[in-house]
């Protein structure tokens, strides 16, 4: 009887270890599931527009040029996140937190949410030929909980990238002034876009915050707040979570400050 306990403990415990392995079997990242080939990280529970990836970087290079990016996860349980990043064409080249397995990236494992965000770094080269190359990426955010249960996730708005010619492209990449541009749609729901300039500088970085503010003056979202080079850039602003109303996004870069309003019509 004690000899049969045994055999039906160990064949549980068996089954528990082959099943945990197969929930946490892509833990260390997988690749395929963007929109460039794939169906979305299923693995994770459901697709949920709660859940906010955006890839953030330069929207003109030089051919063969190479440019800092980061993808970021916001929304959902979020105790952790990770992600698949693909391109149509170039490099993707792995930050900290990533991996490059075949040509796309994935997360080398979970990364722990800090300021109910995570972000990947990446970076990009572009092709050595003019043409559009176009940046896919899915981001998961789950709970932790020891299952897939309760987890959630959501595509990247598709990212454009235009390689051109320097002689194409020499205003636009050696930008003169800082700028924020009107966001796009306006009015929107839930989604917008808002690019943004930064000059070219004596030193390589500058620090950037780009925030979003309620008719009250509370912060209710970053969307940048990190060290950005020289160029153009666009970030995309998910309001699902917000309700109808005025509100106002502010750059703030050196001595640079401006803010515009937007409106959120549900």
């Amino acid at each position: 009887m004690k000899l049969f306990a045994k055999f039906k403990f160990t064949l549980s415990f068996i089954i528990l270890i082959a099943f945990s392995i197969y929930i946490y079997a892509f833990s260390g990242g997988i690749t395929g599931v963007t929109q460039k080939n794939g169906n979305g990280c299923t693995c994770h529970g459901s697709q949920s527009a709660k859940v906010s990836v955006v890839i953030d970087g330069p929207e003109t290079m030089a051919p063969g040029q190479t440019e800092n990016f980061t993808l970021t996860i916001t929304g959902g349980p979020l105790t952790a996140g990770g992600t698949n990043i693909a391109s149509s064409a170039g490099e993707l080249i792995a930050g900290v937190g990533t991996q490059l397995l075949g040509n796309e990236l994935t997360h080398t494992q979970p990364k722990t949410s800090t300021a109910e965000k995570v972000v990947f770094p990446f970076s990009f080269t572009a092709p050595t030929s003019e043409m559009d190359v176009t940046l896919y990426a899915n981001g998961n955010s789950v709970n932790l909980n020891g299952s897939n249960s309760g987890d959630q996730w959501n595509f990247a708005p598709n990212k454009t990238i235009s390689v051109k010619n320097p002689t194409d492209v020499e205003e636009i990449i050696n930008v003169k002034t800082f700028s924020l541009s009107q966001n796009y749609p306006n009015p929107f729901n839930p989604t917008t876009t808002i690019k943004y300039s930064i000059p070219v500088k004596v030193k390589n970085f500058v620090d950037v915050k780009l925030k979003i503010y309620d008719l009250l003056g509370r912060e209710v979202g970053t969307l940048v707040n990190e060290p950005k080079s020289s160029g153009n850039y666009e970030v995309n602003f998910n309001a699902s979570e917000l309700s109808s109303g005025v509100y106002y996004y502010t750059l703030n870069a050196d001595d640079f400050s401006v803010t515009k309003k937007m409106i959120l019509l549900k």
